[in-house]
């Protein structure tokens, strides 16, 4: 199944734009969008794989709406101008520590950590190690330099 899946990918660079539209209505059972050539092969080829492999996982449909509602009040212009200030809510931030790995799930204006909200990621941190750290540093999210 993988070579047929393999075939399929490598064919659709040399297809010509109305066999590519063809295999368009196939999958889709849509008309193509009057996109250019390459959008049609990569999304094709996603098709393709998603046809065989599956679609996304609950995790990440998960984390995509929870990125949706956290955009969703917001004007286009913020979304763009928007600082990387914050983790975006729904990321996990995964951390061994003393050979236990710890998950911390960042939200729209705290953190959890074991079913608990903390308002940094200091105090998770200091919850973990026991002694003060700075939380972006201990998760790796900026050196102690300062750089993100």
């Amino acid at each position: 199944m993988r070579e047929t899946i393999l075939s399929q990918l490598a064919a659709l660079k040399n297809a010509s734009a109305a066999a590519l539209k063809a295999r368009w209505r196939e999958l889709f059972d849509t008309e193509p969008p009057a996109y250019n050539r390459r959008f049609l092969e990569n999304r094709l080829a996603y098709r393709i794989q998603e046809l065989a492999y599956g679609g996304l996982s609950r995790d990440t449909l998960d984390r995509l709406k929870a990125m949706a509602r956290q955009y969703a009040d917001q004007k286009p212009a913020d979304r763009k101008a928007r600082p990387m200030l914050h983790p975006v809510a729904g990321t996990q931030l995964v951390r061994e520590w003393e050979g236990i790995e710890h998950c911390v799930t960042v939200r729209h204006s705290d953190f959890e950590y074991l079913g608990r909200p903390y308002k940094s990621l200091s105090s998770v941190a200091r919850e973990i190690t026991g002694t003060k750290w700075n939380g972006w540093v201990f998760f790796g999210l900026k050196t102690s330099q300062g750089r993100q």
